[in-house]
């Protein structure tokens, strides 16, 4: 895979900004020394081979992910696992909160049907309405 100019300039007013300090070194290598322009040539050619590196590489991963392939983003299986934990911690404190209440709500009302049973009442009690009001206040 080729990266053009047309490609390199599509990136930006930062491209932009980089070619015109480029043109503007260039016209004073003019005059330097063979020697010394030669060296500036060269360290042209390396950064410019290293910001086709930079951008080939996104284009590679975008093009695998397309490919159906997965792209790997530098999770190990430990820290995926670990990104995991807070989730699994989580459910656990939700389902002990549930069962905990449930247990809470079970022992009143076992409280309460223990009074009633073990108290001395008539059974005339349990059918008068006052009564039932009462039940159904104190809860």
């Amino acid at each position: 895979m080729t990266v053009t100019t047309h490609t390199l300039a599509a990136h930006g007013p930062s491209d932009l900004l980089g070619r015109r300090v480029a043109a503007r070194l260039s016209e004073g290598t003019r005059q330097l020394p063979h020697e010394v322009s030669e060296r500036l040539r060269a360290a042209r050619v390396r950064a410019i081979a290293r910001r086709k590196l930079e951008v080939v590489a996104p284009l590679r991963g975008y093009a695998l992910a397309g490919a159906g392939r997965l792209v790997d983003e530098g999770l190990s299986l430990w820290s995926r696992l670990a990104s995991a934990v807070p989730m699994v911690v989580l459910a656990a404190g939700l389902v002990t909160i549930h069962v905990i209440q449930n247990d809470l709500r079970a022992s009143e009302v076992a409280e309460v049907d223990a009074a009633l049973l073990t108290d001395d009442l008539p059974p005339e009690a349990y059918a008068d309405a006052g009564f039932v009001r009462f039940l159904k206040t104190s809860e």
